[in-house]
């Protein structure tokens, strides 16, 4: 069976595009013409197609769709059917909505169809919707998945805009000393050289804003050569996993951070475990989603000693970068056998603490730019200042 992007007029006329599995194209038409649709023209589809991922908030919509259209008694077949058809969905959604729909109706099962498509759904959410589809509780699942990639897209929002004023104040920073160092300091020049001795911090002064003015191309080159070694460099395994271990031991920032990587594991955790799925597989798609190198390889032990029989506490309680907080937490879930219960609860609460920790990254890095910013201007001003009153205090000795 083939693979065909078609475009087709639906009743009022109104042009459409997507995919849609047939044998050859009279089935290809016969099979729009069941939807009500007539077909225009189509293109088989060869090789393989690769598709980019969902953003948390389109995987949040599509998966809350999906949950409250079941629970209204919608089949899951007519469920993605609308869904597909969707006005405000965008044309690669569309075709991703179809794509899945196509398998769907074939009998693909809804979990599969999604991991078919490549990398376009996490397997946190492939795998809670194959836990749904054995458990025959798809509709609570769906809705659990769009509250826990609502909850992640929320929490991504938050640092993006607490990031926002350190990175303006970092470029302004350094469009400031580019224009003192490049255009305001020169304008000195003449009469820093008719002194005949200044002092060391205005010839250090004088030096950087004579390589700036003359050589700022080279400075342009060797900026954009060192970005771009460090982009390819941190993408070196072993180089993530020296940055994350380091991330986790800074002072101050350090607990932050573990804090952020808490809540995350915490509520992936949180929602495998409610939908029924196998601790170990719990433990094992969880570790994926902290977004730390040096804590996820942690957990080949973890899952290692959590299957010998080990308790889940202990077996983290041996992790580098949680919160004990949370091992205490999964301890007494454990002990009183509510560990569903509990896992939710320190989800909520690490969640909370995570956005506390963000804010305070952020109101720490401001003051410490603000002071890096008035060092380097402080520095400037002592430049200049000071051999203009030496020269001063010079005339008026001389005048004596």
């Amino acid at each position: 069976m083939a693979n065909y992007r078609y475009r087709a007029q639906d009743a009022e006329g109104k042009v459409v595009t997507g995919l849609q599995n047939a044998t050859d194209e009279q089935e290809l038409h016969l099979r729009l013409r069941a939807k009500e649709l007539m077909l225009l023209d189509c293109k088989e589809i060869t090789g393989k197609k690769f598709y980019k991922a969902f953003k948390n908030k389109t995987l949040a919509e599509y998966a809350r769709q999906i949950g409250t259209l079941l629970r209204s008694g919608v089949t899951l077949v007519k469920a993605l059917q609308m869904l597909s058809e969707d006005e405000a969905a965008t044309p690669y959604e569309k075709e991703v909505y179809t794509a899945i729909t196509n398998n769907v109706m074939q009998g693909v099962p809804l979990s599969e169809a999604m991991e078919n498509l490549g990398g376009v759904f996490p397997p946190l959410m492939i795998n809670m919707f194959r836990s749904a589809e054995n458990t025959g509780n798809m509709d609570a699942t769906a809705l659990k998945v769009a509250d826990q990639y609502s909850k992640e897209d929320r929490l991504n929002s938050k640092v993006k805009s607490a990031t926002i004023y350190p990175k303006i104040l970092s470029v302004i920073i350094v469009l400031v000393v580019a224009i003192i160092f490049g255009y305001v300091l020169p304008q000195f020049d003449d009469l820093f050289q008719s002194m005949p001795v200044l002092p060391l911090p205005t010839r250090i002064m004088l030096f950087i804003s004579d390589f700036v003015k003359n050589y700022w191309y080279a400075i342009i080159i060797f900026v954009a050569v060192v970005w771009t070694a460090w982009y390819f460099i941190k993408k070196i395994p072993a180089v993530v996993y020296v940055l994350d271990r380091a991330k986790v031991h800074l002072p101050k920032f350090g607990r932050l951070f573990k804090v952020v990587y808490t809540a995350r594991f915490a509520r992936t955790l949180s929602s495998l475990y409610s939908s029924g799925i196998p601790i170990i597989n719990c433990l094992t798609i969880a570790k994926k989603t902290i977004g730390n190198a040096y804590i996820e390889a942690q957990f080949d032990q973890v899952i290692a000693d959590t299957q010998a029989g080990e308790p889940l506490s202990v077996a983290l309680s041996k992790v580098d970068g949680f919160i004990a907080k949370m091992i205490s937490s999964v301890r007494v879930g454990e002990e009183a056998g509510s560990l569903e219960s509990m896992l939710n609860s320190i989800a909520d609460d690490m969640e909370f603490e995570s956005e506390r920790a963000i804010q305070q990254m952020v109101a720490m890095i401001e003051p410490v730019m603000i002071i890096v910013m008035a060092v380097i201007v402080g520095f400037i001003m002592i430049s200049v200042i000071v051999p203009i009153y030496q020269s001063y205090s010079t005339i008026g000795a001389g005048s004596m």
